[in-house]
């Protein structure tokens, strides 16, 4: 019997109970928080038995970009899914090692794309090795030609121009998923030659305000988060550094059927290091 995926976060007994399901697809989509000092040495690494490395940074984004992260095009993704074995008929379930912090990366981009029979793993891999579930060291694994097809969704995806647009027309709440320290300009930007502040009008929200020990608040919890800086439900545009926590804040949207929302990809690394934007501090 196929999966069909009803929920969008599935606890890890959830996904111990489906690992063996015909079409489930288990994606490792573990990154480096760009802002923390301590790496993970690679010999140490290990994986949720049975899952495949979705390869985020060379693989699933644009490598010709100067700016990281790059979300592809509909044809590249839809012909790197294929390649990578992902069926129309697939159910994927996507975690990182961080409890959720890459993880929700993917499930933006799958759901830009189209496709929603997807979901995040609630905490992540700790969640998962709390609970002495099995795992393995990492394998490399090559799944047989998938069929998946796109569904471009646009709206989901915003550039420079529609964030300058949407500071002019005041149509849309920006709210900006890095540390305070970043956003207010008190703090250092991790990476080198960037301006530091924020774009004019956001609000600050900080990913790990919706996130506790790794796994997402409760629904009423996020309610009360993002009624209180959209109360009149503006359409929401989320942003960070480089696209990768602002998918964070757009899952945390989805989770209580907040569905006018969009990411902008190129966030503050493009912003701050385009010139005769404005900044504020």
């Amino acid at each position: 019997m196929f999966l069909k995926i009803e929920n969008p976060l599935v606890s890890a007994d959830w996904l111990y109970k489906h690992l063996n399901s015909k079409n489930l697809i288990v994606l490792d989509a573990t990154i480096l928080n760009v802002t923390d000092k301590k790496q993970q040495e690679i010999n140490t690494k290990k994986q949720v038995k049975g899952a495949v490395f979705f390869d985020i940074k060379n693989i699933f984004s644009d490598t010709k970009s100067p700016l990281p992260n790059t979300v592809l095009t509909p044809k590249e993704f839809e012909e790197k899914a294929q390649i990578f074995g992902i069926q129309k008929n697939s159910a994927l379930v996507v975690y990182d090692d961080l409890g959720i912090y890459a993880s929700p990366r993917v499930w933006w981009m799958f759901t830009l794309m189209g496709f929603t029979n997807i979901a995040i793993l609630d905490g992540g891999f700790p969640a998962w090795k709390a609970q002495n579930y099995p795992i393995e060291s990492p394998k490399q694994r090559s799944l047989p030609k998938g069929d998946f097809v796109v569904n471009y969704q646009s709206e989901k995806l915003k550039y420079t121009q529609d964030v300058l647009k949407s500071i002019e027309n005041n149509n849309s709440i920006i709210a900006d998923a890095r540390s305070k320290g970043r956003f207010y300009a008190t703090e250092p930007e991790p990476r080198q030659d960037l301006k530091t502040g924020h774009i004019p009008t956001a609000f600050s929200l900080p990913h790990s305000e919706i996130l506790e020990n790794g796994f997402m608040k409760t629904k009423d919890q996020l309610k009360t988060i993002y009624d209180t800086i959209n109360p009149t439900k503006k359409d929401f545009i989320f942003t960070c550094g480089s696209g990768i926590t602002a998918s964070v804040l757009a899952f945390g949207a989805a989770l209580i059927d907040i569905n006018n929302y969009a990411v902008y990809d190129g966030s503050w690394t493009e912003w701050g290091s385009t010139n005769h934007l404005p900044i504020e501090k």
